[in-house]
């Protein structure tokens, strides 16, 4: 039994490939149309969301922009987030650009040593964040038809993921170099090159990029396809309907959230297509999705940090403390600022109520 055990543990990988490929021949009509739709949502909203800010960022790592921010953000960062100064460039592009932008500077920065092992672990539970692009565009007007809902959103995702930054300045607190912050940033392409080599690498490194993510939301659009088709959802949603319970969550919502932690832009987009009453109970799952970010999301940044000495781990906790903080601070919006709320009934009975007290 324990040779039995062993070698399922050590061939998990294998069985999951196999299990894969066999569930792509029985549920291919499915997986086609999945992956069709996949593919969709990558060119049509992500590529022109991202990909701009790819290139952008591809250009300033050929700039001084790192060194300027770390002289004059390191009186800020250090005392608030116990990183130097030109982790401010992850950060703020980061909130800018979208995932995995934010992971991807800072590996980059450490492979620099620009950053120890322990300020990168820091860096990287809060500063891969999903863009404003992608919040505004696609969720507020895309999927829910309303700026507001995108505006709430944003606010709320950017100070969960400052919240989980001041947290996460104790991670491996006595292991700070203070003499990291001295660390000069230094370009990757010499003072010979010409701004059309400049270019030519920024967007042929861009490129790869956003075929990588696309690659992972065909792939896991494809999975999701199979975990509904197989009803490998409604085990899990059994397994854990203890918890939907306890928040009086619906088995649409439940799956909506499966999915989500699965891959960030499916899980939205069912979430949002769900006929309800009350949308504001929608927009919060959704905080919480965009925070978590999606095994899909933790993925992509591991194939960063794989490339490097900085453990995954940090950025998992983060994620996962970012989206249940996100969450909070929306029900908290719609708590306190009722008249945000697009939720009618909600609106009516505060007015009436409002109306009787006089």
């Amino acid at each position: 039994m324990k040779i039995l055990t062993f070698s399922i543990k050590k061939n998990l990988f294998n069985i999951a490939c196999i299990i894969f490929v066999i569930s792509l021949v029985l549920f291919s009509v499915s997986n086609l149309s999945a992956a069709k739709s996949g593919l969709y949502l990558w060119a049509n909203n992500i590529i022109p969301a991202l990909f701009p800010f790819f290139v952008a960022t591809e250009l300033l790592s050929h700039t001084p922009i790192i060194n300027v921010l770390g002289n004059f953000f390191n009186k800020f960062m250090r005392p608030i987030f116990n990183v130097p100064g030109q982790g401010s460039f992850p950060l703020i592009m980061g909130i800018l650009s979208g995932y995995p932008i934010g992971a991807k500077i800072v590996c980059d920065m450490r492979n620099s040593n620009v950053l120890t092992k322990s300020e990168s672990e820091r860096l990287l539970s809060f500063t891969n964040n999903s863009g404003p692009l992608f919040i505004l565009g696609t969720i507020g007007i895309g999927l829910f038809q309303d700026t507001t809902i995108g505006i709430v959103l944003l606010i709320t995702h950017i100070l969960a993921s400052l919240i989980v930054g001041i947290i996460f300045r104790f991670w491996k607190y006595k292991d700070t170099n203070i003499a990291s912050s001295k660390t000069t940033y230094k370009s990757p392409v010499n003072n010979s090159s010409n701004i059309g080599e400049i270019l030519s690498s920024s967007i042929k490194n861009s490129i790869f990029t956003i075929l990588n993510i696309g690659g992972f939301i065909v792939f896991f659009s494809v999975i999701i396809s199979i975990f509904n088709k197989s009803y490998l959802i409604n085990l899990v949603h059994t397994l854990f309907s203890p918890i939907f319970n306890i928040f009086n969550i619906t088995p649409d919502f439940a799956h909506g959230i499966i999915n989500g932690f699965l891959e960030i832009t499916n899980g939205l987009q069912q979430i949002s297509s769900i006929p309800i009453r009350n949308i504001s109970f929608s927009i919060i799952i959704c905080a919480f999705i965009l925070g978590f970010g999606g095994i899909s999301v933790i993925l992509q940044v591991y194939s960063f940090t794989s490339k490097t000495d900085i453990s995954i781990k940090p950025y998992i906790l983060g994620k996962f403390s970012q989206g249940i903080i996100s969450a909070l601070l929306t029900f908290l919006v719609f708590h306190f600022l009722p008249f945000l709320s697009l939720d009618l009934g909600n609106i009516i009975n505060v007015l009436w109520i409002s109306i009787s007290r006089r």
